[in-house]
């Protein structure tokens, strides 16, 4: 809302700028593939393993980033993509855990 005196300027952009228009038009349609594929995953799968799975997909960006750009990361960067990936972990085992119990 604070910036929506610079529309006309983007409006403008976006008319001289070609990579800016195919950016954008380009961002339009991944998204829109992303949401589709999302909503396909949730109909096979379920809401909760879409969910684990979406957080297994963010720690894997955060990890593989961090690599590319050689970026380190800190301790707490450290834990927080551990417990991610604990709790993906332990997600997809603990079936198996509780049907040695029984």
């Amino acid at each position: 809302i604070k910036e929506g005196h610079k529309l006309g300027q983007f409006v403008e952009l976006f008319k001289t700028s070609p990579a800016v228009s195919a950016n954008l038009i380009a961002s339009g349609l991944y998204f829109y593939g992303y949401n589709e594929l999302s909503t396909m995953t949730l109909k096979k799968t379920g809401a909760v393993t879409q969910s684990v799975a979406n957080t297994a997909k963010r720690v894997i960006v955060i990890v593989g980033v961090a690599i590319v750009l050689g970026e380190s990361l800190d301790p707490i960067k450290l834990l927080g993509c551990s417990i991610g990936i604990g709790g993906v972990l332990l997600y997809s085992i603990i079936d198996q855990l509780l049907a040695k119990k029984n």
